[in-house]
């Protein structure tokens, strides 16, 4: 580390101008924070948190009809526990839950799967979020209930893929990015030749990094090294586990179940072809089509920063509600309510209070 980040100040000294790069991410973030990562770059690098935390960037109306679901009677919703508390227009799940609905927390899709076989009376109902890291298994169960005809089982779908958000930053002149530290779980599946298009049309570096702090360090210097070189191409850090194609098995699988759609970023706004829909050959399985669940505009509390924070124009202790009115104890947004969220990390590891 102590080689690397030698490496690092000369290239930032080279550069001689202050360099923003965006890790997109939410474990990166993590990562970042927990290790003290931040405090090791030159004072003119610049790393800051973009929308990489699947659950922060879910829209309120998701959480709203997730709340609007667990109130039928004879449903059954199954999530992942960050969702729980995050704020919808006027409740969470977690107020729900208290309240006696039928709220199970699972580790995945299959879980949900499971418990649609054993509650044949009863409609499951899986809270599909992430990227392309988690939709592949959301997928593969889909594909299974339908082919094991198991017909109590459906998704409320919020699925996002990452490559628009990215060029939907780039596109903002509120945002300044010098370059990505491309996510790695991600990468995986996609493959690093999805990024190709903001290097070749937008001239920005791009490099997929793995998730030790070497690791990402590593790759802060990759990414300095084209700055100082005046190139921008994509280049894999993470070579011990991403390759350029990605997942060939995953990507089938993706396709035949999911078709690209316009999605709503929370911060970003409507970003056209940056969601997941479930193709109509598997209706009976979207929540949407099969229990008649509409997403409706949803209230949003304006003195929370969360979008900002997304887009990386604010640092949460620029918020003036974070640790005040807004901590983990009681969040107003998800980026205090996650474990990846931005919010949150600043607030477990920097210990920093807006003044």
């Amino acid at each position: 580390m102590k080689t690397l980040t030698t490496t690092v100040a000369r290239l930032a000294k080279s550069i001689g101008r202050e360099v923003r790069l965006m890790e997109v991410c939410g474990t990166h973030t993590m990562v970042a924070f927990r290790t003290g990562l931040r405090q090791l770059l030159p004072a003119n690098v610049k790393l800051i948190s973009g929308p990489g935390c699947p659950v922060c960037v879910t829209d309120t109306s998701f959480i709203d009809a997730a709340i609007e679901l667990s109130r039928r009677p004879g449903v059954v919703v199954a999530t992942f526990g960050d969702l729980l508390r995050v704020p919808g227009s006027t409740s969470s799940l977690e107020a729900e839950r208290a309240a006696g609905a039928n709220i199970r927390i699972v580790y995945s899709a299959s879980d949900a799967l499971v418990l649609a076989k054993e509650s044949p009376s009863r409609q499951v109902v899986f809270l599909g979020v992430g990227f392309e890291t988690t939709a592949p298994t959301v997928a593969w169960n889909i594909w299974t209930a339908a082919h094991d005809g198991v017909k109590n089982f459906s998704v409320l779908c919020a699925h996002k893929t990452m490559p628009r958000v990215m060029e939907a930053l780039l596109k903002d002149r509120e945002v300044n990015i010098d370059g990505f530290l491309c996510p790695g779980h991600v990468s995986v599946i996609t493959g690093a030749q999805m990024y190709e298009f903001i290097a070749a049309q937008y001239h920005k570096p791009c490099v997929v990094a793995g998730f030790e702090a070497w690791d990402m360090m590593k790759c802060v210097a990759m990414l300095l090294q084209q700055i100082a070189d005046g190139v921008a191409k994509v280049e894999i850090e993470y070579s011990r586990s991403v390759t350029p194609q990605g997942n060939r098995v995953a990507q089938q699988v993706l396709a035949e179940v999911f078709e690209e759609c316009d999605a709503s970023w929370r911060g970003v706004g409507t970003i056209p072809g940056s969601g997941l829909a479930i193709r109509p050959r598997y209706a009976a399985h979207d929540a949407c089509q099969a229990l008649g669940v509409a997403f409706k505009e949803a209230k949003v509390n304006p003195a929370c920063g969360c979008g900002d924070v997304l887009r990386g124009v604010l640092t949460p202790p620029e918020c003036r509600l974070f640790g005040r009115a807004c901590t983990p104890i009681s969040p107003f947004g998800p980026c205090m309510v996650s474990s990846e969220g931005t919010c949150a990390a600043y607030y477990r590891y920097e210990q920093k209070v807006a003044a």
